[in-house]
């Protein structure tokens, strides 16, 4: 629910941590070559499609939590549907959806409810998650999290990390849900 998104929007950002220009990481590669770097998990390539600029890897140093805090209202926690989700699971999707996408983390979410995994939050998607055990949910989703990122080419170099992000997220979530 909507009561949900500041507290959300703090744990990803405290998650995400600060600047970062690591050229191994796909998400610093920008489309014209480029050096791209991340701050508060917010990709230089996402920042110059927000703002409609390019951006220099100073300019995004510069960012603070708050600036970037409404392009994470809009591309991730509206994108999926935070306000209409449950307490935990909208945290769920809205974390995972940062790393790997909105759509992704709607697919993931319908692959949990064993639901046809097609990255759209419809009326059968929301009516599955609002009818399921949210606890449970939690820990399916938590799952294949793991299984989407253990497919992934970096998961070597990476998953160590993502495994841990998904252990504290699903620990969070499920705080959330008891509460």
């Amino acid at each position: 629910m909507l009561n949900n998104w500041d507290k959300s929007f703090e744990l990803v950002i405290k998650s995400e941590g600060g600047f970062t220009n690591d050229q191994n990481d796909p998400g610093n590669r920008m489309p014209d070559g480029r050096q791209g770097c991340t701050i508060w998990g917010c990709t230089q390539k996402t920042w110059e499609a927000y703002v409609g600029h390019q951006v220099t890897q100073d300019d995004m140093r510069k960012l603070t939590k708050e600036d970037v805090k409404p392009l994470y209202k809009k591309e991730y926690w509206d994108k999926v549907s935070g306000d209409s989700l449950p307490v935990g699971i909208d945290y769920l999707l809205f974390d995972f959806g940062i790393n790997a996408g909105p759509k992704t983390s709607v697919k993931t979410l319908q692959k949990a409810l064993k639901l046809s995994d097609d990255g759209v939050l419809g009326p059968n998607t929301m009516l599955a998650v609002k009818t399921a055990d949210p606890i449970a949910l939690a820990k399916k989703f938590g799952s294949e999290k793991i299984h989407h990122y253990e497919n992934l080419p970096t998961y070597p170099r990476y998953g160590k990390g993502w495994l841990a992000r998904v252990a504290q997220v699903e620990k969070v979530a499920i705080e959330m849900i008891g509460a």
